[in-house]
C-alpha cells in the first residue's frame, strides 16, 4: 500500500460491502476488499450439500464463488440489511430468492458476519 492509500475503516468497509452484496456483485467485494489469506466458513449443514465448510485464502474463496454461480440458474430476488458494525465486526443479513440449476427454487436466509484487520476482511461466517 503507499502512502498516499488510506486504509478502510470498519465502517467504510461495511458500507461497501454491503452495497456491493445488494449489486450481487460477489467476486467484486472479494476483489476489492479481502484480504489474500482470508477464511470462510460456512454453517456446518453446507456439508451435507457437498460444500466444504471452511475456506481458507482468496484463490480458494474465488473457486468457491465460481462454484456457487455455476450451480444457479438465476437469481430472481436479493435483500440485504444495514450493517451492523463494531470495533472490528461486521454482521447483516441477506435474503436470497434463486432457483439452482435443475429447477428447485429455494430461498436462503442468513446472518453473515465478518470481522477487519488492517482495513481489510480477514474472515466471513454464515449462519442459517
Amino acid at each position: 500500500m503507499s502512502t498516499q492509500e488510506k486504509t478502510m475503516t470498519t465502517k467504510e468497509i461495511a458500507n461497501r460491502l454491503v452495497e456491493l452484496c445488494r449489486k450481487g456483485q460477489f467476486e467484486q467485494a472479494l476483489r476489492e476488499l479481502y484480504a489474500e489469506n482470508a477464511v470462510s466458513i460456512e454453517p456446518e449443514s453446507a456439508a451435507e450439500q457437498g460444500w466444504q465448510v471452511r475456506t481458507e485464502g482468496l484463490n480458494n474463496m474465488f473457486k468457491k464463488s465460481e462454484q456457487w454461480n455455476n450451480m444457479v440458474e438465476e437469481i430472481h430476488g436479493l435483500t440485504v440489511s444495514d450493517p451492523l458494525i463494531t470495533g472490528s465486526g461486521i454482521a447483516f443479513t441477506a435474503i436470497m430468492d434463486v432457483t439452482m440449476k435443475g429447477g428447485q427454487r429455494m430461498k436462503v436466509e442468513e446472518i453473515c458476519v465478518y470481522q477487519a484487520k488492517d482495513g481489510k476482511i480477514i474472515s466471513e461466517q454464515f449462519f442459517n
